[in-house]
């Protein structure tokens, strides 16, 4: 008989070995089946978690490109308009300042070449001694008055004109200095030249040297400049001749000093001087100097007080009647060309005149050749 084991049933019998162990094996079986199960389960919940977190990110990820992609595009575009727009930055950083237009410049003819006409009037007044003399209408390009306008002459220190639109397109900064030397001053006392009266050693504004090339036509004060902008005098009078090409003067008028100190080969005509006077009045800063009446140049220690200046062609014809007003001239002697004069007019009309004469035998004659000259053509 099979022994029993102290494991009862339900029904209270004692289980016998073979049967215990046969109970044993079986919750062995089912509890490793249920943990197998729950293993699994485990598993499969990992599994579709890792796999919902892979689809998740893909997703995410997918749009991340594409905003990616258009912001590159994006990128291309703003870099594309800068770079259009840089070229005009630039531009407008090198512009010169010096370069703006005047407001009268927008009633005149375009461009700088004119000449005589049929109904040109010949200026025979007894009351005009220059013999050389020519008006221009401004507004119509049309030449109102003559008498040897296109003849050749010495302009003199009618030239400082030049020399002063020169120098403005291309200065950067009025208050920038130079120091005047020995060789300027030497030059302008060799050549007897008028001057504003800067000392050797003086350091000179920009400002005051081109102010003092116009209104006392100041010699020292013209080479200056040009040495300032150039580096020597000839250097600056190659720069005045290729300005005379650009207004296409070249052919008449042709420059060997910045001064106007006679030459045999320094010209031009009458009316290549109204021309060149013309391009200056259309400069905004050769417009105001060449407006001028009174100046007083900077203090140095030199002057501390600084030198006034006059321009003594503006001052003395101010009060005169000339059927308008005279707001710019530059005058010039030189003994071939006796007493110049180039000035620029607005009459009561409102048109625009421009009047250049030479030969006259004294400043204040040339002056009253002026009024009479606008008196009888402008009225």
């Amino acid at each position: 008989m099979e022994k029993k084991v102290n494991f009862r049933q339900r029904d209270s019998r004692h289980l016998t070995i073979s049967e215990y162990k046969a109970k044993r094996k079986r919750e062995i079986i089912t509890r490793l089946s249920i943990a197998a199960f729950l293993f699994l389960l485990f598993i499969i919940s990992i599994s579709c978690i890792v796999i919902k977190h892979s689809t998740k990110s893909k997703k995410e990820k997918e749009p991340e490109i594409e905003v990616s992609s258009d912001q590159e595009e994006q990128t291309e575009i703003v870099e594309t308009t800068i770079e259009d727009e840089q070229p005009q930055q630039e531009e407008e950083v090198v512009t010169n300042p010096f370069l703006e237009l005047s407001e009268d410049s927008n009633f005149f003819f375009k461009g700088y070449s004119t000449d005589l006409a049929d109904n040109t009037s010949y200026i025979a007044s007894e009351n005009v001694i220059s013999t050389n003399a020519i008006l221009v209408n401004l507004d119509s390009g049309s030449v109102v008055a003559n008498k040897d306008g296109t003849v050749r002459i010495n302009p003199a220190s009618m030239t400082k004109i030049l020399t002063l639109l020169v120098a403005a397109e291309h200065i950067t900064d009025l208050d920038d200095t130079f120091v005047m030397t020995q060789a300027i001053g030497d030059f302008v006392f060799k050549h007897d030249c008028s001057a504003v009266g800067f000392s050797v050693g003086e350091t000179i504004t920009v400002r005051d040297m081109l102010y003092g090339t116009i209104l006392p036509s100041g010699g020292d004060a013209a080479m200056c400049i040009a040495e300032y902008i150039a580096g020597s005098q000839e250097a600056f009078v190659e720069m005045m001749n290729d300005k005379l090409k650009e207004l296409g003067l070249s052919d008449t008028a042709h420059f060997t000093n910045c001064i106007g100190i006679y030459d045999e080969n320094h010209y031009c005509t009458l009316l290549d001087m109204a021309m060149i006077l013309k391009a200056a009045e259309e400069n905004a800063l050769c417009h105001d100097i060449l407006n001028a009446r009174k100046y007083t140049t900077s203090s140095t220690t030199e002057h501390p007080e600084g030198i006034s200046v006059s321009n003594w062609f503006m001052r003395r014809i101010e009060d005169k009647d000339t059927h308008g007003e005279v707001i710019g001239a530059k005058t010039g002697f030189v003994v071939q060309s006796g007493c110049c004069g180039a000035s620029y007019q607005i009459s009561n009309d409102g048109t625009h005149y421009i009047c250049v004469t030479a030969n006259a035998w004294s400043s204040w004659r040339c002056i009253y050749d002026h009024v009479e000259i606008y008196d009888t053509y402008t009225s």
